[in-house]
This record gives structure tokens, sequence and C-alpha cells, in this order.
């Protein structure tokens, strides 16, 4: 893959700085891929580069970039507290118009040539969500295993792109009522799509930590590109 980092403008004005990654193709449609808490790390720029093989123009914003720009951590007993105190002090709805301008920049590029999804994990997928509900140029929004999304499901009002849901049944983070939460707010909508893998713990889709779960990491991997071959089609 070709990639680099690009600088990107918020929706407040200010500037920071996204890792970009471009398909063999060098173009086509547009992915803001939000990262879990240890930062654009090592694992989040492979799985951009795995979406960019996919065929996706893909843009990883450094949504740490107020506290500590580029921060990359490991999934390890000394660098997992620093994650854990990044996310707690994340202004949210700052994140947001971040985001909501990193869409605005990957729309602005030569090489997107269609429309753009949002898809996040942990953390990030409550912020995919998020970004979905508050730009309107985002055309389908994905959420593995959203952190606290029970908190923001007012945000549906707001909310007309499709979604899809990844949970893992096993996930004592996000309990069986953090998901019917969203169940009850969104599982009504004709494009909303949720998915539940019962023996699945949180995380199961990073190849970098102990609960990986493969076969449900190919299978929610399959589903999301479904998904955005139907979405941004």
């Amino acid at each position: 893959m070709t990639s680099r980092w690009i600088d990107i403008t918020s929706t407040t004005g200010e500037t920071y700085t996204g890792y970009l990654s471009l398909p063999p193709t060098g173009k086509g449609p547009g992915l803001v891929l939000i990262q879990e808490i240890w930062g654009v790390n090592e694992h989040i720029r492979t799985v951009a580069d795995q979406y960019a093989a996919d065929g996706f123009v893909v843009l990883a914003p450094d949504v740490f970039w107020r506290q500590s720009p580029r921060i990359e951590l490991k999934y390890d007993d000394v660098d997992t507290p620093k994650a854990f105190g990044h996310m707690q002090a994340l202004d949210q709805p700052a994140a947001v118009k971040d985001l909501v301008g990193a869409v605005n920049t990957l729309k602005a590029l030569p090489e997107v040539t269609g429309k753009i999804a949002t898809v996040g994990y942990c953390m990030g997928g409550r912020l995919s969500y998020l970004t979905a509900a508050n730009s309107p140029d985002v055309a389908a929004g994905v959420a593995y295993y959203p952190g606290a999304i029970n908190t923001v499901m007012d945000q549906a009002a707001t909310l007309t792109a499709p979604v899809q849901f990844h949970f893992g049944g096993l996930d004592t983070y996000i309990t069986h009522a953090v998901r019917e939460a969203v169940i009850d707010t969104l599982g009504d909508r004709d494009e909303t799509e949720i998915y539940v893998y019962e023996n699945a713990d949180h995380g199961f889709s990073c190849w970098g930590r102990a609960m990986y779960n493969q076969n449900a990491a190919l299978l929610a991997h399959g589903r999301t590109l479904q998904f955005l071959a139907e979405h941004l089609a």
C-alpha cells in the first residue's frame, strides 16, 4: 500500500494529522478508520492498509492529538493504563468535530471517487456512530464493540446513515444491557444491522490482543465489507 501522514482540518478550524492509506488502484470510496484507545499504532495502521487493499481510500485520524500527538501505545501492562487515561481525558464533542473534519478532508482528496463511510473499534466504534450522526457526508457507519454506546443513543435523532454494530457475547465491558439499549433505540430501523458473536470477547477483531478471535473477526470483516459494498455503491 502507498501511505503517508496528511493534515486534517477540524470543523473547529484547527489542524491535526491522520494516516492515509491508498488502494492499489490509487482511488476509490473513502473510509475514516477510527482508532482504539492505543492511538494510531502499528495495528491500526495495518488495519488501514487492509481496508486499502480492499479498495478504499482510508484515513485514520489521530484522535488523541490534543493530548499527545501521534501517541503509539502497546497492548501491555505499562501502556494500557496510559491508553485508558487518554480515553478518560478525551473531549468527546471536540473529537467528533475533529472527525467530521476528517470526513470533509477525505471528501476533498482527488483520490476519493465515491461515498464515505466510518469504521471504528471500541472507543472508535462509539465515535464512528457519533460521526455518522453528525456528518451528512457519511453514507454508512460501522461500530465494533463500541464502548459506552448506550450513553449516546440520543444522537440517533440526527442519524440518517445506515449503521452496523458488532458485539462480543462474552464482553464484560459492553454488557447485554448496553447492547439492548442499541437494539431498543435502533433495532427497528431498516438500515441497522446488529451482530453478536456469542463466543467472542471485547476486542475480538484485534490480532495484537489476547482476546483475538479469528473466526469472529473474519465473519465481522466480511459483513463489514458487504455492508460497505451495499451502501457505498
